[in-house]
C-alpha cells in the first residue's frame, strides 16, 4: 500500500516499533482500508493534550487522537497520536501491559481513519470487540 511511518516521540518512553508497524498494517489490511500515508507518532501528556485543545477545542488530556487528512482514491492520508503517559497510567489500571495499553491506543486510533466511530454505546461496544480481536491475533493466550 502506501507509506506507514511509526516515530516514537516520547523523551524517555521506549516502544517497540516494529511490532506497532506489523500491528498497524494488520488493522489497516484487516479493515480493507487502502492508505497513501499513514503516521502513527508516539509522544506524551504535553504534545497530544496541546493537538487536543488546538484542532478539537478539548482541554484535557486523552490516550489517541486521530486526524483524516485526506480521503482519496489511492487511499486515506492520516495520523494517529498516541500519549504513552497515559499509556503507563493506565496499564494498571486495565490489568494490561504498557506495550498492550500502547497497542490498544494504536488499534483504535486506527480503526477511527477507517471510518468507525465510537460516539454512542453500540459504536463504542463495536469498536473494543474489533480492538479485542486485532489485539487477540498477537497473544497466544487469548
Amino acid at each position: 500500500m502506501g507509506e506507514l511511518v511509526v516515530a516514537n516521540e516520547h523523551p524517555s518512553l521506549p516502544v517497540d516499533t516494529g511490532a506497532l508497524d506489523v500491528l498497524a498494517r494488520r488493522v489497516l489490511a484487516g479493515e480493507n482500508c487502502r492508505w497513501s500515508y499513514v503516521g502513527i507518532i508516539l509522544d506524551g501528556h504535553e504534545a497530544v493534550h496541546a493537538m487536543n485543545r488546538e484542532y478539537l477545542r478539548h482541554d484535557y488530556e486523552t490516550d489517541v487522537l486521530s486526524f483524516l487528512i485526506d480521503e482519496s482514491p489511492e487511499g486515506i492520508e492520516g495520523e494517529v497520536y498516541v500519549d504513552l503517559d497515559t499509556a503507563v497510567e493506565n496499564a494498571a489500571r486495565f490489568e494490561a501491559t504498557f506495550d498492550r495499553e500502547v497497542a490498544r491506543y494504536v488499534v483504535h486510533g486506527l480503526l477511527h481513519l477507517a471510518g468507525h466511530d465510537d460516539a454512542d454505546d453500540a459504536g463504542r461496544d463495536a469498536m473494543r470487540r474489533l480492538e479485542d480481536r486485532y489485539l487477540s491475533m498477537d497473544d497466544p493466550d487469548a
